[in-house]
């Protein structure tokens, strides 16, 4: 009988890192993997009780996802948790042709035979909350419907023209939508709704504790003897945390995690988002190196690549920390530029100044930018280090290479952390 509460594959590198946070932080010692592990991986981590592969389905076609996307959700279904979840990101960006979340539950429905998929996006710890269907997000203290968001309605490759999430679903799949909605959620009913549902995918509400709670019930209660299948965001393991906390299912846990100071900090970033533009300003009026790359010319111009590889390892070598980046903010955003091609070159000159440099400690700006980073590093696994935002954690790196095992590395979402957190990661400390 497996001891796993949990699997789940992420869609890209950041989300998956939020999730492996989020259980980490409550008790749930929990590891990410670049693959579905083998006996011999999990073997590392006698202490593992939930079990994660990195993905980069967000930014792939519905092709890609019918090629890939089975084995790993048969891989997962063999580890036999009762709980398999399809991890998004909590923006729900995504379109039939890119990243498309539909066309990945199908696959998932059918490799693990499960018959109603609940569904969890809102998480109120990132400040994303789902009402009557719609999905909101908080930035700079203001809650926008996500169509009206000023970063995610303007995404350069997966635009949100849509606030309700079942209205954006129906663009993606055939399969029938259903949604379990606050008012039921507010009056404990979360579970008996969810049974009612005649639909394919059934949407939870998500606007507060009480709400997660009820949702998590809905899902755990409904657990068969073979593993389920769930999509969503982190607010999957949300609800399942506050739902576990409330039945006395988690341990009492008081550990606390700490980082050191580091000499020099590495930040490569190829988001367009304001909030990560604002952090890009603050470090290079506070001591960092700014080395702003053109996206178009670094994937057509290999001197682009070399000018950057060279600015940034003078800047290492002199015990300085670099910012490479390819926007600071909506502004700086070239549309027409390919996003996994950015992706891969800014993966590649991470993995290079990182040997290069003997550099300890990485932060990766953006989804894209953070999977082919963790591949050009080797990466194998990653383990929770400490907490710094909620959904930006600090993590250690298991790598195939000697050399670079142990690095402490941030995979970051663009709209992910404060003004300071650069400084906060070289300092290991939150201010």
């Amino acid at each position: 009988m497996s001891k796993l509460l949990l699997t789940f594959y992420g869609d890209d590198f950041t989300g998956s890192t939020d999730v492996l946070e989020a259980l980490s932080l409550n008790g749930v010692p929990s590891v990410l993997f670049l693959r579905p592990p083998s006996v011999d991986d999990l073997a590392r981590f006698p202490d593992c009780r939930a079990v994660g592969v990195a993905g980069v389905s967000r930014s792939e076609t519905p092709a890609w996802m019918d090629e890939h996307l089975p084995l790993v959700f048969n891989a997962l279904r063999d580890l036999g948790a009762p709980v398999c979840h399809y991890k998004v990101c909590s923006t729900f960006d995504s379109s039939p042709q890119r990243g498309n979340i539909g066309r990945a539950v199908e696959l998932g429905r059918m490799a693990l035979g499960t018959a109603v998929v609940p569904m969890v996006v809102g998480a109120p710890v990132l400040r994303r909350y789902v009402v009557f269907g719609n999905l909101f997000a908080t930035v700079d203290g203001e809650s926008y419907r996500i169509d009206r968001h000023p970063t995610m309605s303007r995404h350069p490759v997966t635009p949100m023209e849509e606030g309700d999430l079942r209205r954006h679903l129906a663009l993606q799949t055939k399969i029938s939508l259903g949604l379990v909605d606050i008012l039921a959620l507010q009056a404990g009913q979360g579970l008996e709704r969810f049974r009612e549902q005649r639909a394919d995918l059934v949407l939870f509400d998500t606007l507060d504790a009480p709400s997660l709670r009820e949702a998590g019930r809905a899902i755990w209660e409904s657990r068969g003897a073979s593993p389920m299948f769930v999509a969503g965001s982190s607010g999957v393991e949300y609800a399942l945390l506050e739902w576990w906390r409330s039945e006395g299912l988690l341990p009492t846990f008081t550990t606390t995690y700490e980082a050191d100071p580091v000499d020099r900090l590495l930040v490569v970033s190829g988001s367009c988002s304001p909030v990560t533009g604002k952090q890009i300003r603050w470090a290079e009026q506070n001591g960092f190196v700014g080395v702003p790359v053109d996206p178009r010319r670094l994937i057509s111009d290999a001197g682009e690549f070399d000018k950057a590889l060279q600015t940034g390892e003078l800047a290492l070598s002199r015990g300085e920390s670099p910012v490479i980046y390819t926007a600071a903010g909506l502004s700086d955003i070239a549309t027409e530029a390919r996003g996994n091609e950015i992706g891969e070159r800014l993966g590649a000159l991470t993995g290079l100044l990182a040997r290069r440099s003997g550099v300890r400690r990485i932060v990766i700006g953006g989804g894209d930018t953070s999977g082919h980073a963790g591949r050009a590093l080797g990466l194998e696994a990653l383990t929770f280090k400490r907490p710094f935002y909620p959904g930006g954690p600090l993590c250690v790196v298991w790598s195939t290479e000697n050399a670079l095992n142990g690095i402490e590395i941030m995979l970051k979402g663009g709209q992910i952390g404060g003004e300071k957190l650069f400084g906060e990661v070289l300092s290991g400390r939150r201010q």
